[in-house]
């Protein structure tokens, strides 16, 4: 029975084993890769990718990697393909078949249709003298020198291999195709990183009626009580053509009741902050967060082009927005 330090030994030989694959991985990347790399890019529908076992739990995260990054991909099952799946493959596609030995039955049976059909076919196998390595157009060195598994059987160093390979395929792929954060922010709207790169302010603004704008002559006493129907923690001083003069904050109120012995007497223009920061409405989010940040304040007031004052942005209105 192991002990706790045998089991921290296995867990370090392990882990040693992978890495010593991963960078054996840098020797294999070569004219080949490059081959592969134009195939993908010269593909006029998708990539299909096709494996099974533990390569086939690697191609669907290789699938879903290409995807995400601005390569058009998905899985299809070799099996499922053999019964009907083949129909979802076209004379467009480009196929990355992953196969460890070369030799997987289900991928073997696929190979005459798929010269039948003109499709080109990338393979990533380990033994680059088996069916489906000399099949292919262009073959993906994965081998590995040994398993971590101790019996050398159960894949481990091999499926990592293959999982590094395909990130460093998706990864040249997207720096050849120019892909940006902002494409990447399309291919996944429901999450953080979505949210941040495509929400604008204007968005999750408030306008009309929910803004706290005022006269700059206005006395402080009705600045407050409009202040408190906002409920935003600003007041916007504007001019008769609503260009924005000036904002009053909560923190001004605080600075003002240390400094005067009666605020009756005092009006907007004489207490309100000119030159204030703003932000655009066509603008990103999180820009706004970040000019929010970096002067250390909590509301922006936004404006146009000729400084018109069309909105104000919380930074309440960011968390619920979850751009925090």
């Amino acid at each position: 029975m192991q002990n706790d330090t045998s089991f921290i030994k296995t867990a370090k030989r392990t882990i040693e084993l992978e890495l010593q694959a991963i960078d054996a991985l840098k020797d294999h990347i070569d004219e080949n890769f490059v081959t592969a790399c134009k195939l993908i890019l010269n593909a006029q529908d998708r990539i299909v990718v096709l494996g099974i076992g533990k390569s086939g739990h690697i191609g669907r995260k290789i699938a879903a990697t290409l995807a995400s990054t601005g390569t058009p991909a998905f899985f299809v099952h070799p099996a499922e393909a053999s019964h009907g799946d083949m129909g979802m493959i076209t004379q467009q596609d480009v196929i990355l078949a992953i196969s460890n030995s070369g030799s997987t039955t289900e991928i073997i049976t696929l190979l005459p249709l798929i010269k039948r059909l003109g499709i080109k076919l990338i393979s990533m196998t380990g033994n680059a003298n088996s069916a489906l390595a000399k099949a292919a157009d262009v073959n993906l060195d994965i081998s590995v020198k040994e398993e971590a598994c101790p019996l050398n059987l159960a894949p481990t160093s091999s499926t990592t291999a293959t999982l590094v390979l395909g990130d460093a395929l998706a990864i040249s792929l997207l720096e050849a195709r120019g892909f940006t954060a902002e494409d990447f922010a399309f291919s996944h709207p429901g999450g953080a990183l979505g949210r941040r790169l495509l929400l604008k302010v204007s968005d999750i603004m408030h306008t009309g009626d929910e803004l706290p704008k005022i006269p700059a002559m206005t006395p402080l006493k009705q600045v407050l009580l409009e202040m408190s129907r906002a409920g935003l923690g600003i007041a916007l001083a504007v001019d008769a053509n609503n260009k924005l003069l000036g904002v009053f904050t909560d923190g001004d109120l605080r600075r003002v009741l240390d400094r005067a012995s009666d605020i009756r007497k005092l009006t907007l223009d004489q207490v309100m902050t000119s030159h204030s920061k703003t932000a655009k409405a066509d603008m990103l989010a999180a820009e706004a967060l970040k000019i929010m940040d970096d002067h250390k304040i909590s509301v922006l007031p936004i404006v146009d082009d000729q400084n018109n004052l069309i909105g104000v942005l919380h930074i309440h209105d960011l968390t619920r927005a979850g751009v925090i």
